[in-house]
């Protein structure tokens, strides 16, 4: 029966010094060049020495031309060698662990920052409004996209990094390859959905081929992606069967998209009440994933229900992402008991009545909120504390500088 204190040896040969990480957060903190500077190495200094096991970065994107949105990270070859090797030994000198997370948009790429049609594996837009069709991707360019991920696994493994984590859910590029929605494919990435999971397989694979067997490699997967006709759970656990095959690290189970973002916390009030959204899927894909550890992220907030998933056994790791934008030392709080639960802050738009006419409260509300923590996290970059008193009109500023017109689309979600 593990508690939250004991440290856990992945398959690799990793060792978390505890079951709490620190999920990812898109921080947007990259410079012009799309490289990481000082503000973050700051920041994860910050998170390193709040007690975390293991600490999992935002977005990386391993295409400079296809970002998420503007300031993210990307890494396409060591020209930010040095940079990177400072953010990890951040997370190391504060006795935690550090996965790069490494993604690729794909159809849901920052399009005021890119200045052309994105790439899919097919021509299916986001269902929002004004969203481009993004253009259907070749077999040479998925062999391409493929290489990237790879290279990118390398370059993190000579900065230092401990691991990555492959992003396969939220709607972005793994994501399109295995929902049958979103590829409409019929030759050999799709078709069935054996097809639609070779995409994330041979990434998988390649990136393992790439880096040394002592380096961790994980994956971030959807429970679902909650659209009908879409991604199921059914699907999901073949896709961890298939993963338990390839050896990696550890699964993190996550859910939604842009377009139904459930990350984000949108759920109704009574699946907010059962604390951990994606609970009930991974005691589900248990036997699936054999002696792969399982990582949960999405609603923890209370010390007795992280302990309660672990003794259930129903996850090997609890993720935390949203609270510790405020609460730097999420994990120590937590471990050495000085506070049962952990505090969120949430905060949505004015003029409820006029607005409501003709917008979905419940997403802006979303949007603002995660924009919130943005401030937050950039507030900690630059070494202040966190703002608890920001407002909502504020923060819709401060989000309309950083991103512009996109800012109102459905940002990737903060647990």
């Amino acid at each position: 029966m593990a508690s939250l204190a004991d440290p856990l040896d992945l398959p690799s040969g990793v060792r978390l010094a505890n079951r709490i990480a620190k999920a990812a957060l898109s921080e947007a903190l990259g410079d012009a060049d799309n490289s990481p500077d000082e503000r973050i190495v700051t920041l994860y200094r910050r998170w390193a020495e709040g007690g975390y096991g293991l600490l999992i970065t935002g977005n990386i994107m391993v295409d400079r031309a296809h970002l998420g949105e503007r300031g993210n990270v990307a890494i396409e070859d060591d020209r930010a060698l040095p940079q990177l090797t400072a953010w990890a030994k951040a997370a190391h000198d504060g006795g935690a662990a550090i996965f790069a997370q490494l993604n690729h948009p794909g159809r849901q790429s920052n399009l005021m920052d890119i200045g052309h049609t994105p790439v899919a594996p097919s021509a299916v837009p986001l269902a929002l409004p004004g969203a481009a069709v993004p253009r259907a991707l070749t077999g040479a360019e998925i062999e391409e996209i493929i290489e990237r991920f790879a290279t990118a696994a390398e370059v993190c493994e000579d900065a230092g990094f401990d691991g990555v984590q492959l992003h396969a859910a939220h709607g972005y590029l793994v994501t399109q390859f295995l929902s049958p929605l979103t590829n409409l494919r019929d030759d050999e990435w799709g078709g069935d959905a054996e097809r639609r999971m070779r995409f994330l397989l041979e990434v998988v694979r390649r990136v393992r081929a790439r880096v040394s067997p002592g380096f961790a490699v994980a994956v971030k997967l959807n429970s679902a992606d909650f659209q009908r006709g879409g991604f199921t759970e059914d699907d999901s656990r073949a896709v961890v069967a298939a993963l338990a095959q390839e050896g990696v690290d550890l699964i993190e189970v996550s859910g939604g998209s842009y377009e139904a973002p459930a990350m984000s916390g949108s759920q109704a009030a009574s699946t907010r009440a059962r604390e951990a959204y994606f609970l009930d899927y991974a005691r589900s894909v248990r036997a699936a994933a054999g002696t792969v550890p399982l990582a949960v992220t999405g609603g923890f907030r209370t010390r007795s229900g992280m302990q309660d998933a672990l003794t259930a056994g129903d996850c090997d790791v609890v993720g935390i992402a949203r609270p510790t934008v405020t609460t730097t030392d999420a994990a120590h709080v937590i471990l050495q008991g000085r506070a049962a639960s952990l505090e969120t802050h949430e905060i949505g738009v004015g003029m409820r009545r006029v607005i409501g006419r003709f917008a979905d409260l419940k997403m802006l509300d979303g949007v603002v909120s995660l924009a919130w923590s943005t401030d937050q996290l950039h507030r900690l970059a630059r070494g202040l504390e966190p703002d608890l008193e920001r407002g909502a009109l504020r923060t819709v500023v401060a989000m309309v500088r950083r991103n512009g017109k996109v800012s109102f689309r459905q940002r990737r979600g903060l647990k």
